[in-house]
């Protein structure tokens, strides 16, 4: 994932929300009443994450952040020791980290990491198999923002690791007319020069086309991007070849697997520059880590 890091990723909003997520999943879990009644807080164990199958490795410095939040709930100290980093590709059996820590601790924190990193390194796998599909077409995959409520930034950064690229992660980085804004505005052309109008040094315009009409009224207006949204194959062929090469195109609607490189093939004088798929964080099955935890000197 070159030019990704968990810190540099999660910055700003993106680390707000990621904290917003960690409490709120330990909220859903409330206290820990079996645990707080096996263990004293004097307990150590030592902990592993294991991988059960072959995967790239997504979310794992969430770790802490969740040791760290629920040291807010739990007494108890801890010590963390990563065996492998976010974009490895481990194999089944490595652990990828060790924790030594107050049993309740543990405990309470085990699925609240796990679910992170489960969710977190299926998606960055998924992205990964639709970034082989397309390597050597020179075209970007996109994520979108179909993710899950208040997952927004942890699923995008998966997709980094994965290897594709951001769609816009909140609704102000990119100005985008989708058909309710357009229907609304009266056209594509007056919708364009009311946002250049209310916004005149702001982000970029992309306009979601459904026909080559639209995509053509969308390049005279000189935006940035133009969608080609659920469009026959027919229709993307012939509208790429009408659009300049200053204006960048997107392939979005019915991508799969099986169709994304015939799609990135689409096009003459031209190809698009990328294709947009929600399948990879609406649709990614979780990879398979676990958590052992046994005495202290179980695992060294």
């Amino acid at each position: 994932m070159p030019g990704v890091t968990f810190d540099k990723f999660f910055q700003g909003d993106a680390r707000l929300c990621l904290m917003q997520s960690i409490r709120a999943a330990l909220l859903e879990d409330g206290p820990d009443l079996t645990s707080n009644a096996v263990f004293s807080p004097e307990d150590m164990r030592t902990a592993a994450i294991v991988a059960k199958e072959d995967s790239l490795l997504a979310g794992l410095p969430i770790l802490n952040l969740v040791l760290e939040e629920t040291a807010a709930f739990e007494r108890g100290s801890w010590r963390v020791a990563n065996m492998a980093a976010d974009g490895d590709f481990v194999r089944c059996g490595a652990c990828v980290a060790r924790i030594t820590g107050s049993a309740p601790l543990l405990l309470r924190a085990e699925r609240v990491i796990l679910n992170f990193i489960c969710r977190l390194s299926g998606i960055a796998n998924l992205t990964r198999k639709y970034v082989q599909a397309l390597q050597g077409t020179g075209v970007g995959l996109l994520d979108t923002r179909k993710t899950a409520p208040g997952l927004r930034y942890p699923d995008k950064y998966a997709v980094l690791v994965g290897g594709g690229l951001n769609h816009r992660k909140n609704l102000a980085e990119l100005l985008m007319l989708k058909d309710n804004h357009i229907e609304a505005a009266g056209g594509i052309t007056l919708a364009v020069e009311r946002l250049r109008s209310f916004y005149p040094s702001g982000p970029g315009i992309e306009v979601e086309c459904r026909s080559p009409e639209e995509a053509l009224e969308s390049a005279a207006c000189g935006v940035q991007r133009i969608m080609l949204d659920n469009m026959s194959r027919d229709m993307i062929h012939s509208t790429l070849d009408l659009l300049p090469k200053s204006v960048e195109v997107e392939i979005s609607g019915g991508v799969d697997l099986a169709n994304i490189r015939e799609l990135a093939a689409l096009g003459g004088k031209r190809k698009a520059d990328f294709i947009s798929v929600g399948r990879i964080t609406h649709s990614a099955l979780v990879a398979d880590f676990s958590m052992k935890i046994g005495a202290l000197a179980a695992v060294s």
